[in-house]
């Protein structure tokens, strides 16, 4: 084990914290908007009494968006994990599918799934998950060596509870939060300190991500009043549930 060297975490954080900006501009600006009216509930807008064009696609868009970029930044924070681990444990990104991260620590071959947050799955995704974990198993132990293999759901942020640390739940631990980033560094600090790094030129790259944004909201409010709007300006619903719902029972 080596002792973690936060200057070095702080310089990966600055380096790299452009790539997930860069990748929410890129995302925006694949967005189409007949892409999300058909994969968002507009039963849900009319609830809420949108009348207005530009509010629909502000709803629409910051929903989409949301969800997005929660994937892309956890991404971006499994690729912090892994780097982080490199430096202490020579862990690595590992080559078994279901499985982000392995390293060596106190004669233990441990294989990780790093998520986000600790409410990342559904019950189907969850099995699947201890499935790629037996798999990894029986993958590294296929050499006929004796190997103490331990899997473990690292999530990047959230509350370790007793219950999932000292005890196995099922066959893995689930470490969040200030656990996990200590479990992976060997510094239970860790979490504090990969915080501010975080925030290196945020105010110059939102400003590039608020006029990406604008942009997008404008064409697609133009988009919304040609193709949905009725003749005396109001927001014409049922040729949008059309567009959204409409089925063809016709083979």
């Amino acid at each position: 084990m080596d002792k973690l060297d936060l200057d070095e975490v702080r310089k990966y954080v600055e380096e790299n914290i452009g790539d997930f900006h860069a990748k929410r501009v890129e995302k925006l600006g694949q967005l189409k908007l007949k892409t999300i009216l058909r994969r968002k509930n507009p039963y849900l807008f009319k609830a809420k009494n949108i009348l207005t064009a530009q509010e629909l696609i502000q709803a629409i868009v910051d929903a989409y968006i949301s969800s997005s970029e929660e994937g892309i930044f956890g991404n971006w924070l499994e690729g912090l994990a892994i780097y982080v681990n490199g430096k202490v444990y020579n862990g690595k990104k590992s080559g078994i599918p279901g499985v982000d991260l392995e390293f060596n620590k106190d004669d233990i071959r441990y294989i990780v799934s790093i998520k986000s947050g600790p409410d990342w799955g559904n019950d189907s995704q969850i099995k699947k998950m201890v499935d790629n974990f037996n798999s990894a198993r029986k993958v590294l132990r296929t050499s006929g060596a004796k190997i103490n293999v331990r899997a473990v759901n690292g999530c990047c942020y959230g509350r370790t509870t007793p219950k999932n640390y000292y005890k196995e739940k099922g066959d893995y631990n689930k470490y969040c939060g200030q656990v996990f980033w200590g479990f992976i560094s060997g510094n239970d600090q860790l979490y504090k300190e990969i915080v501010q790094p975080l925030g290196y030129l945020a105010q110059e790259k939102n400003d590039e991500y608020l006029k990406a944004y604008s942009q997008k909201i404008n064409l697609f409010t133009k988009e919304l009043a040609n193709d949905f709007f009725t003749g005396n300006g109001d927001i014409d619903w049922n040729k949008l549930l059309e567009y959204n719902s409409k089925g063809n029972t016709k083979s």
